[in-house]
């Protein structure tokens, strides 16, 4: 399966810091590289390609140094990113991925990619718990109700490329998780802190780990 990363957005909600969204630091690297690192470590995915524009110049230009394969898109809105993209691309299938999730692991993305049933699923998306968001410090934008309760979209998702292309239906399956990696999307200074305090959180808990086995 390809994978495709998207990192040329404004980012307007992260206010004018002078860093672009997906160069943001969370720990000792930027939010782009961490989730292309997730990626890329999966078995499940031949090819990654980060989508990027006139508004990300400098996440280009730091990708391409680290051998990351780009391509330049309108950076306008998801879907016309997505389609330009998915021109250049090979496949029946794409897993998609914003930039701003920097606590993404290798092994979400595996559990995902394994979830979804290629010729019988159109499109999947991964879905938190409500709940679960919330108590990460987050109060959601947009909610979508399944099953009696109240799912918030983490952006990562799997979509049939030559049906997307064709601008046909895709039905969707959500994948329902409670998972915090899926929970934080860095859009908004806050965001990012809490981002940072996680992941500082769960660095900590790895050290402590290995120090108990020793």
């Amino acid at each position: 399966m390809q994978a495709l990363v998207n990192a040329g957005g404004k980012g307007s909600r992260m206010g004018k810091c002078g860093v672009e969204k997906p160069m943001q630091m969370v720990g000792d690297k930027h939010t782009v590289q961490r989730v292309v690192e997730a990626l890329s470590a999966s078995s499940h995915i031949d090819r990654l390609l980060v989508s990027v524009s006139d508004n990300t110049p400098e996440t280009e230009r730091f990708l391409q140094s680290i051998g990351v394969e780009t391509i330049r898109t309108s950076g306008e809105s998801f879907m016309d990113d997505f389609h330009d993209a998915f021109k250049t691309m090979d496949g029946d299938y794409v897993l998609t991925c914003p930039s701003d999730l920097p606590l993404l692991t290798t092994e979400v993305v595996d559990t995902f990619i394994e979830y979804f049933v290629p010729g019988t699923m159109d499109s999947a998306i991964a879905v938190v718990d409500e709940e679960t968001v919330l108590r990460t410090g987050i109060t959601p934008s947009y909610t979508r109700e399944d099953g009696g309760r109240n799912w918030v979209l983490s952006g990562l998702c799997i979509m049939n490329r030559p049906m997307t292309l064709a601008g046909e239906y895709l039905e969707e399956y959500l994948f329902q998780t409670d998972w915090v990696e899926l929970s934080v999307n860095v859009n908004t200074p806050k965001e990012l802190e809490l981002a940072r305090s996680y992941f500082d959180d769960r660095q900590r808990s790895v050290s402590v780990g290995t120090s108990t086995k020793v």
